[in-house]
């Protein structure tokens, strides 16, 4: 959670969702640091069920699977890690194209 480290002194965040939506996440961190958090905080509320998407199975798998969704070739998951389930697969597409990532 971006906005609430931030707002407690945080100075930056390692981000799983930056590989997927870059200069979104660099925006919601450089409006904490220009303590602009209402602009922060619309970000992370617009962005959260992508975020919480990136986490519905273990990292990385969701997020090598949204990366290779859009375009950018991340590649398959290698041993022990497996692809990701059709359920959780449909849901992440709904949520990418639910952003405009992919058509």
């Amino acid at each position: 959670m971006v906005v609430p480290v931030m707002s407690l002194g945080g100075k930056g965040v390692i981000s799983v969702a930056s590989h997927v939506i870059p200069q979104e996440m660099h925006d919601m961190v450089q409006y904490c640091l220009d303590n602009n958090y209402a602009e922060a905080t619309k970000l992370q509320l617009k962005y959260l069920d992508l975020i919480n998407d990136l986490f519905i199975e273990v990292n990385p798998i969701p997020v090598k699977e949204a990366m290779n969704l859009v375009g950018w070739n991340a590649g398959p998951c290698r041993l022990p890690l497996c692809e990701m389930t059709d359920e959780h697969k449909a849901k992440l597409t709904a949520t990418l194209r639910k952003h405009g990532l992919i058509k």
